[in-house]
């Protein structure tokens, strides 16, 4: 195939370290995309006074190709190793992503109870996948490096995203792999727990945002639906007062309210 080249390739799309206040706040972007992701809602955190990073997961970034030879446990590494760089530099440490970033979020709380508190946008804790589609996708995931985007709705979020054309198969039975796991470790789960899901999301099943606010033992869990917005809800219309939200969130949560 020939080269694919990232959508949206002058975004800002690399790992970044913003230096700001004690508490720390790391954001793990989605599945095919890049830290380009979550670089709007990471500026208005720093705008507040945290410091805060950004890791670009292994797979992402170049080339499709590269996310088909990466395993479930190279983003997991790579979401610890950005915890801990943020964790030695900062007294109190939140934890978020979007979509599979959001995973890789649960995934860290679950193996750091000191992790402060957990912002989850879009958890892509449930494909809207049926038997034949999962029986699909590891046959032809033998045979076809690829398979293009369905267009759906024009989105705002389409021009802050940046990430693959495609969608390399095999890198998304990995996702699959990574979806399990971590549903597993919900149960251990005690961190205050911000979700938010778009209405409209048409790239996972919305539903799961309920499976992960009912799953976790947190005593303070807040799910917040958001009407007009698509999968990428941090960059779709409602990313402002989606951004108020969190600030209130983690002011309550890191204030001991």
């Amino acid at each position: 195939m020939a080269e694919l080249r990232l959508v949206n390739p002058h975004l800002e799309g690399d790992s970044f370290l913003w230096e700001g206040g004690p508490d720390g706040v790391l954001l793990v972007h989605g599945f095919t995309a890049t830290a380009a992701e979550v670089r709007p809602l990471a500026r208005f955190l720093y705008g507040r006074g945290y410091t805060v990073a950004g890791p670009l997961l292994p797979g992402h970034g170049a080339q499709p190709a590269d996310l088909n030879r990466v395993a479930w446990r190279d983003w997991t590494r790579a979401a610890e190793e950005a915890y801990r760089a943020l964790a030695a530099r900062c007294r109190r440490v939140v934890v978020g992503g979007e979509s599979m970033g959001a995973l890789l979020a649960l995934h860290l709380a679950s193996e750091h109870p000191e992790v402060a508190a957990l912002l989850c946008y879009a958890p892509a804790l449930r494909l809207p996948f049926g038997f034949f589609d999962h029986l699909k996708l590891r046959l032809g995931s033998l045979f076809v490096p690829y398979v293009v985007r369905s267009p759906g709705p024009r989105a705002e979020a389409d021009d802050l995203w940046q990430g693959y054309p495609v969608k390399p198969l095999k890198a998304v039975r990995q996702l699959l792999r990574l979806q399990a796991e971590v549903h597993n470790r919900l149960a251990n789960i005690t961190q205050p727990i911000l979700i938010v899901q778009g209405r409209l999301d048409r790239s996972i099943d919305p539903q799961g945002a309920r499976l992960l606010h009912d799953s976790v033992r947190s005593a303070r869990k807040e799910l917040h639906w958001m009407a007009r917005s698509s999968h990428c809800v941090i960059l779709d219309q409602e990313r402002e007062p989606i951004f108020e939200l969190t600030g209130r969130f983690l002011d309550k949560t890191l204030s001991g309210a």
